[in-house]
């Protein structure tokens, strides 16, 4: 343990140095319009987090084609007029002292649904949607069975997630991170209840994440040395037969060795009835884990709200990053508010901090 780490001690990986390790964890929108390009919704969405101390600020999930989307109401970095939209957006970031982030995700065989508040039913083609894709023919809960991805079908995503990194880079963001978690399209060849495949891409462990190292690899190709990727991952499926722990160590180490700086670590999504431990701080025992026994750097998730809780994480060396989602938008302050609370210093805006009424009909 080293005494000089904290929530707020600075963080760097490569050239970039995030101002402390609060980071943005990605929280789906839905309100892109159905073109994909987000918009003022987005800017002051994200905005008010870097407004509020985070060390780096994440955007939801982006699709790296139309088809890659969750739902309609997806933004997406397929084209170019969403990479100038998001560079609005990395500017302010950027110009409130944070970092900024793209998660790029394909929602394989979990696309084509309604957001959630309209239930997240499958919208067929007919009204809208589109056909899903996978491993293997294999259907999530009431959804649709996908269309098993050939071989050349596998190697269209992995240029679609390669023009969406170079995207990235036009539109300014500082890190990428590859959604491979929640039951998603990469996620999907991981895990052995999801893919049934026989060739390369499939049956031993080696095959399953050979997709994952693919589109590690074509993201490095195309996204500078100089600037972080980090991989969402799913620890666990946290079913008997699934993708585990010790297969997300192993796979840690192999992302380490093709260019990834961090994994960000999640679990679950591959079943729509796991029996899931909720509670305080439930996935921070992963971090730790896959930190110790991979020698990659990690991000700590799962039900993480308050300030020492979080310092904790940190101090004792168990994750090198905490990512807040429901916190932050209850309290979009939470870092200036967590470094009042831990006795850190840390400068509020400049607009926020009191000052004297000139007069006493200015009080107020």
């Amino acid at each position: 343990m080293s005494n000089s780490l904290s929530l707020f001690s600075p963080f760097t990986l490569r050239d970039a140095t995030f101002r402390n390790r609060s980071f943005v964890s990605p929280m789906c929108q839905y309100s892109a319009k159905g073109d994909g390009v987000p918009h003022d919704w987005h800017f002051v969405h994200l905005g008010q987090f870097a407004v509020g101390g985070a060390g780096l600020v994440m955007t939801e999930a982006t699709a790296v084609t139309p088809e890659g989307r969750l739902s309609f109401g997806d933004t997406g970095l397929w084209n170019d007029d969403q990479a100038s939209a998001w560079k609005r957006i990395t500017r302010f970031i950027r110009d409130q002292g944070a970092l900024s982030g793209v998660q790029l995700v394909h929602a394989g065989r979990k696309g084509s649904t309604t957001p959630p508040w309209e239930g997240e039913i499958h919208m067929p083609v007919e009204i809208g949607g589109w056909e899903t894709v996978g491993p293997s023919e294999i259907a999530f809960g009431a959804l649709p069975a996908p269309r098993a991805l050939d071989e050349n079908g596998i190697r269209s995503v992995v240029s679609d997630f390669r023009d969406a990194a170079r995207r990235a880079l036009e539109a300014d963001f500082d890190v990428i991170e590859l959604h491979a978690a929640h039951g998603y399209l990469v996620h999907q060849f991981l895990s052995p209840i999801s893919n049934a495949r026989v060739d390369s891409y499939g049956g031993t462990f080696e095959g399953r994440v050979k997709f994952l190292l693919e589109v590690v690899d074509a993201i490095r190709e195309v996204w500078p040395d100089n600037r972080p990727l980090f991989v969402r991952v799913s620890a666990t499926d946290w079913v008997d037969g699934g993708w585990n722990l010790d297969d997300t160590v192993a796979a840690s180490i192999l992302l380490r060795e093709h260019g990834v700086d961090l994994v960000d670590c999640s679990s679950g999504g591959t079943v729509d009835n796991a029996l899931i431990p909720k509670g305080p701080g439930y996935q921070v025992p992963f971090a730790r884990a896959i930190k110790q026994r991979s020698g990659i750097a990690t991000g700590a998730v799962g039900f993480i709200t308050d300030p020492r809780q979080a310092n904790e994480i940190i101090v004792e060396e168990w994750a090198d990053a905490v990512f807040l989602g429901r916190e932050l938008l209850r309290q979009p302050h939470w870092p200036l508010l967590a470094a009042v609370e831990l006795s850190e210093s840390f400068e509020w805006p400049v607009q926020y901090k009191t000052s004297q009424p000139r007069r006493s009909s200015e009080a107020g």
